[in-house]
């Protein structure tokens, strides 16, 4: 019975305190792009990632230049990925940008179906990252954590 105490007890003192939130951000997929990122819907129709890998191809050049990058501050944060209307399922990659992708946090999942949403946490440090979708590809777009 003790042990089954200290370990409940243990579980108690790596949940997060009540009341401290993290900061959700949402990021909504359409085809081959998030939209939030760049400064326009560019309202593009593909039925699959090859599809996605050709318009990029022709586009992404030019649309990274006027993407916008997410300047957030270190700390915690949720990450709210909603596929809006593709129609496979998509996924999320967050990972730190050149040298410091071996040394930044990073977090990636799929599964997110038409309609649906995923939530990924992570606990960000200073430096640039980079995040995107392998599975509906779309450009990298810069994320500044300072």
């Amino acid at each position: 019975m003790k042990i089954i105490l200290s370990l409940a007890a243990m579980v108690f003192l790596l949940l997060p305190a009540v009341g401290s939130a993290m900061e959700t951000i949402s990021l909504t997929q359409t085809h081959c792009q998030f939209i939030e990122a760049e400064t326009e819907e560019h309202y593009f129709t593909a039925s699959s990632a090859d599809q996605c890998k050709a318009i990029n191809a022709k586009t992404a050049e030019k649309r990274l230049k006027t993407a916008q990058p997410l300047h957030l501050k270190a700390g915690d944060y949720i990450f709210r990925v909603k596929n809006r209307d593709v129609p496979y399922e998509l996924g999320f990659w967050l990972r730190g940008a050149g040298i410091l992708r071996w040394s930044l946090p990073s977090i990636s999942g799929g599964g997110i179906a038409t309609g649906k949403a995923h939530d990924y946490a992570i606990a960000l440090e200073p430096g640039e990252y980079r995040y995107s979708c392998p599975l509906n590809p779309t450009p990298d777009y810069v994320l500044i954590v300072e």
